[in-house]
């Protein structure tokens, strides 16, 4: 049985936002992320989805501290971070990185790739021998040792993201919080990068919190699922019981947007439409966050707060009225091992 390396409870994260109406200043309060909880094993990966705006990218950046949590708990391999004083913060981040949206945003362009990899070694103060480490990581994600010579507008953006990979992998880590790391290249190249992902992850032993958008690639390589909805989670479950049994309506309606490469299936599909806009965080709706836009709500939506319950096999769902639907969307997208 793997042993769990990560444990988010209630975690919280409010922004301060001000106003200004001529003289006049006003402040106000974003829930961005709202009482989130679940779990991480070793070797897993856990995919967070939802639209833009629900919160899945603050959620990865307080875990790793990039951003400060306003309350809740998070404790990575038994130690509790929040509120973890710098210097024990920094020992720990040896086993926690990231691997950012943008891959050219990320690297300074006027550093050399090699520089760029072994910066981490610069900043923990490890002593490495640090050209035949950065050659050696270099290889490692499918490029050449004699890349580190060369400047990141050199490199397309797939190979500018195994740059960032190998960055990451420098100091030998548990766990890296992936934040929507193909959905700026293109898809033949999306490919490479997430079978890059699933390799390293086998011969390193690697944790992975997958954070996207695209619901084929989360679930080619996802473990277990968690979907967010305007920063909180309304459902948790194995990867093949949210694609085929998806229990939340706001999950059926992600699923039922996903293409089918078949236009016969295409074309005898039903899709949920949902209606409206998302709401304001600033001001959400009371009880069920997705009841404004929900073809199910009913009065207790609104007077009572769903709470995040196990329905069985561990699938979690926060809904009144929960509905199983199979959804057969086909045999999951086939990436090329080649690419």
């Amino acid at each position: 049985m793997s042993e769990q390396i990560l444990a988010v409870d209630g975690l919280m994260k409010t922004f301060e936002v001000r106003h200004s109406k001529g003289l006049r200043v006003t402040k106000s309060q974003v829930q961005a992320v709202s009482g989130v909880s679940f779990t991480l094993d070793e070797s897993e990966t856990m995919g967070l989805v939802g639209e833009s705006g629900s919160g899945k990218t603050t959620v990865g950046r307080c875990i790793l501290r990039l951003l400060e949590p306003s309350a809740g708990s998070v404790k990575f391999k038994g130690t509790e971070l929040v509120g973890l004083d710098k210097e024990s913060l920094r020992d720990l981040r040896k086993q926690m990185q990231i691997v950012f949206q943008d891959p050219y945003a990320s690297l300074d362009p006027k550093r050399t790739v090699g520089a760029a990899v072994a910066e981490p070694f610069d900043i923990q103060k490890v002593k490495v021998d640090t050209k035949a480490k950065v050659g050696e990581l270099l290889d490692l994600v499918g490029l050449s040792p004699d890349h580190a010579d060369r400047f990141p507008h050199e490199f397309s953006g797939g190979q500018r993201q195994r740059i960032g990979i190998a960055r990451a992998l420098a100091l030998n880590p548990s766990m890296i919080v992936l934040d929507e790391p193909v959905s700026a290249l293109d898809v033949s190249i999306q490919a490479g990068v997430v079978n890059l992902l699933q390799d390293l992850q086998q011969e390193l032993g690697l944790s992975y919190i997958f954070i996207a958008h695209d619901l084929s690639v989360v679930r080619h390589i996802s473990d277990r699922i968690a979907v967010m909805y305007l920063g909180k989670l309304v459902e948790v479950a194995p990867a093949a019981e949210i694609y085929e049994r998806p229990s939340h309506p706001y999950t059926q309606a992600l699923l039922s947007a996903v293409p089918e490469p078949d236009p016969d299936i295409e074309r005898g599909r039903q899709r949920t439409v949902l209606q409206g806009e998302v709401p304001s965080p600033i001001n959400p709706p009371s009880g069920c966050r997705f009841r404004t836009r929900c073809p199910k709500a009913e009065s207790k939506c609104a007077d009572e707060e769903p709470l995040l319950i196990d329905r069985g096999t561990g699938h979690l769902v926060a809904c009144h009225f929960p509905e199983t639907t199979f959804v057969d969307l086909g045999a999951p997208v086939n990436f090329e091992r080649s690419l």
